[in-house]
C-alpha cells in the first residue's frame, strides 16, 4: 500500500463526519448549507469567513468561505452565491455555489423558503506534499482542479425570532480520489437539519437568548449534533458557548461594531483524543449588510 493510500485511509477515519467544510458558527453561516436562506434577512448580506482547525496538528483543515445574498428588489425570490476553499494536507477543494430562493408567507410572522443550490466543485492533490516510498512511483498523480459539478436543495421556514430547516446542498455523490479503481476518499450526501429561537429574557428586550441546533447525517458516519446558546445584549455584544456531540466545546462571541457590520471568533477545544496533538481551533467571521430596509426587517436578526 503506498503513502498516499495511507494518507487517505487517515483522512477518512479521522475526518469521516466532516464531509463538508465544518463551522462552529453555522448559524450566521447557513447560505453554505441551505440555500433557501438567500435573501432572508431582506438586506444584501457580505459574509466572510475564516477556520483554522486543530493547531499544531501537520495537514489540519483550513477553511475560508466568502458570500453574498440578497432578496430581488421586492420579488418573493432570493438570490445567493458563496465559494469555500477547504484545505486538509495536500488536498485543496474549492466549491463555488450559486443559490435560488422563492419564500412565501406561511402566517403574520413566518415564511417558507424553498431553496435550490448549483455547485461546481474543483478538486487538487498536490503529492509533492506526501513522502512516497517509491519515487517515481506512476500511481502517485497531481490531480489540478479536477470538476465535478453537484446540486442540493433546501426549505427554511423562519420569523424574526425563529427558524428550521433542512437541506441537503449535494445531491451527487462523488469519488475524489480513486487508487487502482478502489475508491478512497468519496465525497458523500450530507443531510442538515436546523433550529433556532430568540427569547426576550426581560421587557425592555435588551437581554436575548437564543439556543440552537445543528444536526448533520453521513452514511456510514456518526450522527453529528452541534448545540449553543447564546446571550445578545442591547442588541450588540453576544456571547455564548457550543457543544459539538463527542467531538469539541466551544467559546462564541460577537461584536455588532456599526449599524450594517459584525464581527464574530469561537474557539473550539477538542474533547476527543486528538486534544493531545492540537491546541484548538479559531474561526473568525465578518458580516456586512447593505441596503437596509426597514419594511423589511424591522428588528435585528440574531441569526
Amino acid at each position: 500500500m503506498n503513502k498516499i493510500t495511507l494518507f487517505f485511509l487517515f483522512l477518512s477515519s479521522v475526518l469521516m463526519a466532516q464531509q463538508d467544510a465544518q463551522f462552529t458558527q453555522y448559524m450566521y453561516n447557513t447560505i453554505n448549507i441551505n440555500p433557501g436562506y438567500a435573501g432572508s434577512r431582506g438586506v444584501m448580506s457580505i459574509f466572510g469567513l475564516y477556520r483554522t482547525q486543530w493547531i499544531g496538528l501537520d495537514g489540519a483543515p483550513e477553511s475560508a468561505t466568502i458570500s453574498v445574498n440578497t432578496p430581488l428588489n421586492e420579488s418573493k425570490l432570493g438570490l445567493g452565491v458563496s465559494l469555500i476553499n477547504d484545505k486538509i494536507g495536500p488536498t485543496t477543494e474549492n466549491a463555488f455555489s450559486a443559490d435560488l430562493s422563492y419564500s412565501i408567507k406561511t402566517s403574520e410572522t413566518f415564511t417558507l423558503s424553498f431553496g435550490i443550490k448549483a455547485t461546481a466543485n474543483l478538486f487538487s492533490l498536490d503529492v509533492d506534499k506526501l513522502t512516497p516510498e517509491h519515487q517515481g512511483d506512476a500511481q502517485l498523480q497531481n490531480f489540478n482542479n479536477k470538476f465535478t459539478p453537484n446540486f442540493g436543495a433546501g426549505v427554511y421556514w423562519h420569523s424574526d425570532k425563529a427558524y428550521l430547516g433542512f437541506s441537503i446542498p449535494n445531491f451527487i455523490q462523488t469519488d475524489r480520489y480513486n487508487d487502482n479503481d478502489v475508491v478512497i476518499y468519496k465525497d458523500k450526501i450530507n443531510y442538515y437539519l436546523i433550529g433556532g429561537y430568540v427569547f426576550n429574557l426581560n421587557p425592555y428586550e435588551t437581554i436575548k437568548f437564543k439556543p440552537a441546533f445543528l444536526t448533520k447525517m453521513v452514511e456510514g458516519a456518526p450522527l453529528q449534533v452541534d448545540v449553543s446558546g447564546s446571550f445578545l445584549f442591547n442588541d450588540v455584544f453576544s456571547i455564548g458557548i457550543a457543544y459539538r456531540w463527542s467531538a469539541s466545546v466551544s467559546a462564541m462571541a460577537g461584536f455588532q461594531i456599526t449599524e450594517g457590520l459584525y464581527a464574530g471568533y469561537a474557539y473550539d477545544h477538542e474533547t476527543t483524543n486528538l486534544n493531545n496533538y492540537n491546541s484548538g481551533s479559531h474561526e473568525i467571521y465578518l458580516r456586512f449588510e447593505l441596503f437596509k430596509s426597514y419594511n423589511r426587517m424591522t428588528s435585528p436578526r440574531f441569526f
